[in-house]
Formats: C-alpha cells, sequence, structure tokens
C-alpha cells in the first residue's frame, strides 16, 4: 500500500450556530502499523451541543507485480547474460560471495534465529545447531577447499592416444534453480545455493512459503549481502514456482515431498534439465537387545522429537524391535523423554511446534484412525491452538494403517515387533528405499547384513542423523528417497560439469588410423587397443604371433 488520504469533515452545532470544516491528511502505512494523528484539527474553548465527523477515504494501491512467466523468463534471462559474461566463474568471485554468506550468518544469527522460532518455535539451541552452524560449517568447509576442487583432474591415457595428456575440468553448469523446504528453512536453503556459487553458477532461490517469515529474511539478506546480479530470491507460493518450473534452468535441485518431486520432474524433463531430488521416506531404526540401552534411547529421541518436532526428512520413522525388548523399550522411552521435555511436554520450550493446521489435522488423523487410535502406549496429547502434539508412542501398529503407509513427519513414533531382529530386513526391504536408515547393536555380523542387505539413501550404525554433519559423506537418497546428493565437495560437484578434455600435439601421427586399411594396418591397431607390448611390436615388424 503507497498511501492513504482522509479527508475528515467535521461538524459541530453551538446554539444555532454551526461549524463545518475539513481537513485533509495523508499517512504513509509502515510496518503493518498505522496511526492517525490531525495537526490541523482545531481546539475550542467553548462547549459544543453536538459534533459529528464524517471520513472519506482515498486509498492508493501499490500493490506488488506479480511474478508470472513471463517475469520468471526475463529473470532467467538476466541471470544467464551475467553468466555468460563470465562474472561466476572466475574463483575470486567465489570466494567473495561465500565469505558474504558467512558474514551475514555472523552479524544477523539473532534475526534468523527469530524467524525459525516465528515459523517453527524452534528453540534458538535447536536453530543454532541444526541451520546457523550448519551454514557457518558448509562456508568454512567450501572456503578451505574450493581451489583444490577447481583444479582439474588428471587422467593416464593409453597407446592408442599416443602422446596425449588428458584432464577432467570442473565447469559450472550456468543458471540454476533451488526449491527449498520449510523443517530446515535456512540451512536447506543455503546449503545447497553454497555448493552452487562454490561451483561458479549463477543462482535463483525460492524458499518455502511455509516458513514465510525465513523466507522474507533470506530475500532481504540475500539482496543486501550477495551480489544481485547472479543471485536472486523469488518468495511465493505454488504460482510462482510453476512460472519458474516453466523456464529453461541447467539444473535444479528440489528439497521436499515425493509427490511435488514428480511435479519438479516432469517440469524438468521438458528441457532435459537435470535434477538433484532430496526427498524423504519411512525411516527405520532397528534396535537390538545386546546395546546400552539408555544411550541408544537418547540417541533416538534425538533423532526424532529433539529435531523439530519430528519433522525431519531423515528423522526416526519408525522402530523394529524385538517382542521380548519392546517393554524395556517403552518404558526407557518413557523416562527419557520425561527427563528432556518434562511431564507436561505440550508447555516444554525445547520442542518445536507443528508448521501448520494442516499439517497438525493430517497427524492427529493418523492418531485417530480407527485401528490406531487404541495402540497408542504414551503421549498424544494435542493442543490445536498452539499446534503442539506430544511425543507419542505406539506399539503394533496395522501395516495397512495410514501411518505405516506415509512419511509420519511429526512426533509420533511407531514401534514394530519381530520374533528376530533378521526378520526387520524383510520388513524394511518391503516398503519404499528410505532416505536413512538406523542399527543399535553391538553385533558385527548383523552391522555388516543390515549394511549388505537393506538400501537407503545414508546409514548410520549407533546413532541418528550425524552422517549428515560429515561433510565427506554424499547427503541424498535411492529411489523413491531422492537421486543425486550434495554437502561439502559433492555440492560442489552436483553443480559442476565434469568435463572430459584430451590433449595431442601434432608429433607421432601413425598412418594406421587412415586409408587404405590394410591387413599390416589392422594387425597393428588390433595390438595398440590390446595394449600387448609383444604383439604391438611383432606388428610393427611385419610379423604375427598366429
Amino acid at each position: 500500500m503507497k498511501n492513504i488520504s482522509i479527508e475528515l469533515l467535521w461538524h459541530c452545532s453551538a446554539g444555532s450556530a454551526g461549524v463545518n470544516r475539513a481537513f485533509p491528511y495523508r499517512f504513509t502505512r509502515k510496518s503493518n502499523q498505522t496511526r492517525l494523528s490531525f495537526p490541523n484539527l482545531p481546539r475550542t474553548s467553548y462547549r459544543l451541543k453536538s459534533c459529528s465527523a464524517t471520513l472519506s477515504l482515498m486509498v492508493e494501491m501499490e500493490e506488488n507485480p506479480k511474478f508470472d512467466a513471463d517475469k520468471a523468463a526475463s529473470l532467467v534471462k538476466e541471470l544467464r547474460k551475467n553468466f555468460n559474461s563470465g562474472r561466476t566463474r572466475s574463483y575470486e568471485w567465489r570466494v567473495s560471495q561465500l565469505k558474504s554468506i558467512e558474514k551475514m550468518v555472523e552479524e544477523k544469527e539473532r534475526e534468523i534465529t527469530e524467524a525459525l522460532h516465528k515459523d517453527l518455535s524452534k528453540p534458538a539451541f535447536e536453530a543454532y545447531i541444526s541451520e546457523i552452524s550448519q551454514v557457518k560449517s558448509s562456508c568454512k568447509s567450501a572456503l578451505k577447499e574450493l581451489s583444490g576442487w577447481m583444479i582439474p583432474e588428471k587422467v593416464k591415457t593409453s597407446l592408442t592416444t599416443y602422446p596425449s595428456s588428458a584432464e577432467i575440468v570442473s565447469e559450472p553448469l550456468g543458471v540454476v534453480l533451488v526449491i527449498s523446504t520449510w523443517n530446515f528453512p535456512f540451512s536447506l536453503s543455503l546449503d545447497p545455493v553454497i555448493g552452487a556459487i562454490s561451483a561458479g553458477n549463477a543462482v535463483v532461490l525460492k524458499p518455502s512459503e511455509i516458513s514465510p517469515a525465513t523466507s522474507l529474511l533470506l530475500s532481504k539478506l540475500v539482496e543486501e549481502y550477495l551480489d544481485k546480479s547472479a543471485i536472486r530470491v523469488v518468495e511465493g507460493a505454488v504460482d510462482e514456482t510453476t512460472s519458474l518450473l516453466e523456464q529453461k534452468w541447467d539444473k535444479i535441485l528440489y528439497t521436499g515431498s515425493a509427490r511435488v518431486g514428480r511435479i519438479v520432474m516432469a517440469a524438468a524433463a521438458k528441457h532435459l534439465t537435470p535434477v538433484t531430488l532430496e526427498l524423504g521416506g519411512k525411516c527405520p531404526a532397528v534396535v537390538d537387545s545386546n546395546i546400552d540401552l539408555q544411550v541408544a534411547v537418547r540417541r533416538i529421541i534425538a533423532g526424532k522429537w529433539a529435531l523439530n518436532s519430528g519433522q525431519v526428512c531423515i528423522g526416526v520413522d519408525y522402530i523394529i524391535t524385538t517382542k521380548d525388548l519392546a517393554p524395556k523399550l517403552i518404558n526407557s522411552l518413557k523416562y527419557e523423554l520425561e527427563q528432556f521435555f518434562g511431564k507436561d511436554p505440550l508447555q516444554s520450550k525445547d520442542m518445536s511446534r507443528i508448521v501448520s493446521s494442516s499439517q497438525f489435522a493430517r497427524l492427529v488423523k493418523m492418531l485417530d484412525e480407527d485401528k490406531v487410535s487404541d495402540k497408542v502406549v504414551f503421549g498424544g496429547q494435542r493442543d490445536e491452538s498452539q499446534l503442539r502434539i506430544a511425543p507419542a508412542i505406539l506399539l503394533d501398529v496395522p501395516e495397512d494403517s495410514q501411518i505405516m503407509q506415509e512419511e509420519i513427519f511429526g512426533p509420533l513414533m511407531p514401534i514394530l515387533t519381530v520374533e528376530n531382529l533378521e526378520d526387520s530386513f524383510e520388513v524394511i526391504n518391503s516398503k519404499p528405499k528410505p532416505l536413512a536408515a538406523y542399527l543399535f547393536t553391538n553385533d558385527e555380523q548383523l552391522k555388516k547384513d543390515f549394511v549388505q542387505k537393506i538400501s537407503s539413501g545414508g546409514m548410520l550404525i549407533n546413532d541418528t542423523i550425524l552422517h549428515v554433519a560429515v561433510d565427506g559423506l554424499p547427503f541424498g537418497g535411492v529411489g523413491e528417497s531422492g537421486m543425486g546428493a550434495y554437502h561439502g565437495k559433492f555440492s560442489f560437484d552436483a553443480f559442476s560439469h565434469k568435463k572430459a578434455v584430451l590433449y595431442r600435439s601434432f608429433t607421432g601421427d601413425a598412418s594406421v588410423r587412415y586409408p587404405p586399411y590394410t591387413p599390416g594396418k589392422q594387425r597393428l591397431l588390433k595390438a595398440l587397443i590390446s595394449g600387448n607390448i609383444i604383439s604391438i611390436i611383432l606388428a610393427l615388424i611385419g610379423w604375427s604371433k598366429d
């Protein structure tokens, strides 16, 4: 809104006399707050019998221009022009932008924390550990390793191309699109952007509209700190995302649900655009009996309820254990949950809220399903006004229930029981491949079998979620949990084209490759391709091993 013009017509009567005056006033709305003052309003020293005021408002609206396909096309064209100028390819530009992100996070930590709290009631400690520190770590790693990542990789050549040398050159893909998600709206937005910048690309970031405070903050901070000729943020929802997806990109990285992942992939296919999809799935945790149960339980809680209230793509989605261990495991979970979040977890300041009313309703529907509601053995209280659900534990829910068919993405934890832990492999493999799989055991053979027989994006033995903190490990899915990977050098590689380059001189030109094709040339060519030195020598002197 630009401004509002107000005309106040003030009519007062004093006895038979009347007073009519108009007092025009203009004001500007700022920061969603409006204060009206009328400095020209007369003050009277006599008593008026009656007064009335009529407000006439003339509103001048200044609407934000709609971001449609035309504007998206214009944005991509502008960024491609700047990319083609070579601006983003230099080592100096990449380093300057990475340092600016570092500076931005350092200087705006308070604002970032506040935005995350507005969107998810995320505790400050959790915001720092899972969001702010992750971005700092990614920047630090990229700045330290970037020069090495950019060096062409030498490759051995063969006798067939002698004399020659070869290398693999990492070149930026061009103009790339990053569509991020709402559960870690800061780190999952900037982590891939750091990779795209490191690789020398121009970038458009589309944050999630479901976390509006963080989305708005990212838009402001990126414009303030980074080079807007090559790095932009587009806010919005479905219409804006659709407009972006209609464009020709050189790479798209999407983090979110498998449902939307299919839409992104279909849109990318129209332009043969490569994609990295970071999706999710039902991540299992298999718990053996020969372990320190207290430590295991605390680590499971850390990878479920103590991280965004279970709204985590790599969070533990369900537990599999033996029938004998289940009661002991449940009692241990109850005890540790109370230690962490108190007797009334709905009042805990150390647990995030559910992101939206629709997500809240979806989780409640899972809990209240007829064949599930009587399986709750602990927790599950809810406060719709605060969008909070207490940690819930359910025992042996039916496999065909909604809670076992969908990724939960919330504070509900089903526990399935089996006779032997080896039976858990069949349960896991009957479902789509998960983004992460966890095993708690001291049995070395079980560890080997788990690694060999379970396919998942990532895997962690005797803990949860920490594998994503190791820069040397790729983070990505497999099957329906995603494709492609990033983190550390894998982020650099995800946004780079690995260009094969072979160098030859004008010396050593052999006639064997040119017509006419004689039997002698054929023998020599076969010998060269085989790499057998004796055969090559015999062919050169006109002899044959036959």
